[in-house]
C-alpha cells in the first residue's frame, strides 16, 4: 500500500515508521525542511517503545512531491488540519481514504468539511508519549492504542481494512462503531494531562506525584467526563481519576505534546483540547471552572511567550 503520512511531527514519525518497516511504501511529508532532509539523507531514526533503529522511507515537505495514495494519514495539530487537508488533493484518486488524528476536538470535522466526497475515517492514538528528539530523530514511551472510526456510520469492511494495515505494523488497533466514544475516551486523558503538565512544566509522572498539580489535572478530567455523560456519550469509564491514573502510569516519563509545544516556543492545541470542555460544558449545563482556569493560563502563558 502506498502511504502519505501529513504532518510527520512525533507521532507522524511513529506511524510513518512502523508502517514503512512492514513493508509499505510510506512517504513521510512536513514543511520542516531540516526535518525531512535528515530523513532522506541517513533515515528516519525511530526509538523507545518499538526499538531503536534507523528506517529508510521518502520524505518531501509538499504533496506535490508525492503522488496518489492508497492512504493518507493526516497527523497535523488540529489548529492546522484545515489547511493541510487543502494541501491533499494531488495525494487524492478514487478509493483514497484518509484518517485524520489529532488530540482534541475538531481535527476530522475540519478534513471532512475541506475534501468534500473523500472518505474520513477518525482516528485517535493514546498512550504513545512521543516526541521529536532532533531533525530526523523521534521517540516514544510508550504504544497502547489506536483507535478508528467512521465519521458517518458504524464500522464497514473497509474500516476495517484499513485497521488491519496498522494492526500488520504492530499496533493495537480498535474500530469503534461510536465515534463520540471514540474521541471523547481519549480527551479525558488528554484534558488530565495536557494544560496542567504545560502550565507547571511537569512530566505525566511529576504531575502525577505532586498533589496540587494533580488535583488540578484530576478536576480536569472529572469535569471532562462529566461533561461527556451529560452529552450522553457511552465512554466506558467507571471512575474518571482511576481511569486517567492508569493511563499516566503508564507513561510517567512522557511530556504531553503541549508542554513540547511550549518547550519549542510554539502555541499548543489548548483551545482544542482544555479550551474546549467549557464551550460543550456551557451546551449542556454543566459547570467546568478547572478547565476553564487552566485553559486561561495556558493561553496567558503564550501571550508572555509570543505566540498566541
Amino acid at each position: 500500500m502506498k502511504i502519505a503520512i501529513v504532518g510527520c511531527g512525533a507521532m507522524g514519525c511513529v506511524y510513518a515508521g512502523l508502517l514503512s518497516e512492514a513493508g509499505h511504501e510510506v512517504w513521510a511529508v512536513d514543511r520542516w525542511r531540516e526535518h525531512i532532509e535528515a530523513i532522506r539523507e541517513g533515515g528516519l531514526r525511530l526509538e523507545g517503545a518499538s526499538g531503536d533503529r534507523a528506517v529508510r522511507l521518502r520524505a518531501a515537505t509538499s504533496p506535490a512531491d508525492v503522488g496518489p495514495c492508497d492512504l493518507v494519514v493526516l497527523a497535523t495539530k488540529a489548529t492546522d488540519v484545515a489547511v493541510a487537508a487543502r494541501s491533499l488533493a494531488p495525494l487524492l484518486a478514487d478509493g483514497t481514504h484518509v484518517v485524520s488524528i489529532q488530540n482534541g476536538l475538531g481535527g476530522p470535522g475540519a478534513a471532512a468539511a475541506e475534501l468534500g466526497k473523500t472518505p474520513v475515517v477518525t482516528g485517535v492514538a493514546g498512550g504513545f508519549g512521543a516526541s521529536i528528539r532532533g531533525p530526523g530523530r523521534a521517540h516514544h514511551n510508550g504504544m497502547e492504542l489506536v483507535r478508528l472510526g467512521n465519521r458517518d456510520g458504524p464500522v464497514t469492511p473497509e474500516l476495517e481494512e484499513i485497521a488491519e494495515v496498522w494492526r500488520g505494523a504492530g499496533f493495537n488497533v480498535r474500530t469503534f462503531d461510536d465515534i463520540d466514544r471514540l474521541v471523547w475516551e481519549k480527551l479525558i486523558c488528554n484534558v488530565c494531562f495536557s494544560g496542567a503538565c504545560a502550565v507547571t512544566e511537569r512530566t505525566i509522572g511529576e504531575a502525577m506525584a505532586d498533589p496540587d498539580a494533580w488535583s488540578v489535572a484530576s478536576n480536569c478530567a472529572t469535569e471532562a467526563f462529566d461533561v461527556a455523560r451529560a452529552r450522553n456519550i457511552a465512554v466506558d469509564i467507571d471512575d474518571p481519576v482511576d481511569y486517567v491514573r492508569d493511563f499516566g502510569s503508564r507513561i510517567p516519563d512522557a511530556r504531553p505534546s503541549m508542554l513540547l509545544d511550549h518547550m519549542a516556543n510554539r502555541a499548543s492545541e489548548i483551545d482544542a483540547i482544555n479550551g474546549a470542555i467549557p464551550i460543550v460544558g456551557r451546551a449542556v449545563g454543566v459547570a467546568t471552572p478547572f478547565n476553564e482556569t487552566v485553559s486561561a493560563l495556558v493561553r496567558a502563558k503564550e501571550r508572555r511567550m509570543g505566540v498566541r
